[in-house]
């Protein structure tokens, strides 16, 4: 079923762009390179600020300091305007202009979210209209037409949060290339000035090697894991490293570090491994002078765990298959 451009403006609906809203976008704006890259990041912060009030106004819970738009390196490196619901998932708010047709859909956004919100935003960047939503996209157009209601969206979302989805990220895959979204090389983000770790520790190394596990190969990925303000905006490093064992199991190592200026982790972060059944299988916590925390165990294939990072009453969890 597709819509007529009469059709997006009866059930579109329009809120004003608040000055802090404003404030906000072209604080993180000024962060900015180019001035391309400025004005993307001024959009995408509006379309998520629009969104964050009408879900507010509509009484849904949303974290917004641990979405990946709030977090200024992610923002840096990526065409990212999510918001993140607790229980529920990351929400793309995508901007799109007054006189447009199709919305772009960056890829890096295609995987990790629980549906896509468009927002007309004004060019006069005081009121933006929430035209409708799609639950899932898998090219860069998006055309209009396509968009559901913002009545069906907030029924999705009802289903949503009593059945929360879980993102899986398939380890196996990781063997064969193929990887997830957000999952960096350790050396791309750590060539970025801005989360290079104080301490001089890249030429060494550390994810030690048991000596009779060196005839598989290691694969390694990273992802920025974001707290919020606890941790003043300073993201940490999670890193997953894998490697083939015998009997058919992988070995499985887990690092966090520190990433800009800083020389240690926050004491009292944890680093967490979860059962399937969400039951505590291993944990540990830094202290006053810890620069990376690591756990490490076999799993069998097809067997499912949660990797969490905590402080304080901030918490992000990622899952995964082997």
């Amino acid at each position: 079923m597709t819509r007529t451009t009469i059709e997006l403006e009866d059930f579109a609906l329009t809120l004003p762009i608040t000055q802090a809203a404003r404030k906000t976008a072209r604080a993180f704006a000024l962060e900015q390179s180019t001035a391309e890259k400025a004005e993307q990041v001024r959009l995408n912060t509006l379309s998520v600020c629009v969104v964050k009030d009408y879900l507010e106004m509509m009484g849904i819970p949303i974290n917004l300091t641990t979405s990946d738009s709030w977090n200024s390196v992610v923002r840096l490196c990526t065409d990212v305007a999510d918001l993140e619901l607790p229980e529920v998932g990351r929400l793309e708010c995508r901007p799109v202009g007054v006189a447009e047709q199709i919305c772009y859909i960056p890829p890096e956004t295609w995987e990790d979210r629980v549906g896509y919100i468009v927002v007309q935003v004004d060019e006069s960047l005081h009121e933006a209209k929430l035209l409708g939503f799609v639950r899932n996209v898998t090219t860069e157009e998006l055309p209009l037409s396509q968009l559901q209601s913002l009545e069906d969206f907030i029924e999705y979302l009802g289903q949503l949060r009593q059945t929360p989805v879980k993102t899986l990220v398939n380890l196996s895959q990781w063997l064969a290339g193929i990887f997830d979204i957000g999952w960096q090389t350790v050396e791309s983000l750590w060539n970025q000035p801005e989360l290079r770790p104080a301490y001089a520790f890249r030429n060494s190394n550390i994810v030690e090697q048991d000596n009779d596990d060196q005839i598989a190969a290691l694969t390694r990925r990273a992802k920025l894991i974001d707290l919020g303000i606890q941790i003043a905006n300073q993201p940490v490093m999670l890193i997953v490293e894998i490697q083939p064992k015998a009997d058919q199991q992988t070995g499985v190592r887990l690092q966090l570090h520190p990433t800009g200026n800083q020389s240690y982790l926050i004491p009292g972060v944890k680093l967490t491994v979860l059962d399937e059944s969400g039951e505590v299988f291993l944990e540990t916590q830094a202290r006053s002078a810890d620069n990376y925390l690591q756990l490490q165990f076999r799993g069998e294939p097809k067997e499912q765990f949660s990797v969490r990072v905590s402080l304080n009453d901030g918490c992000v969890t990622e899952h995964f298959v082997i």
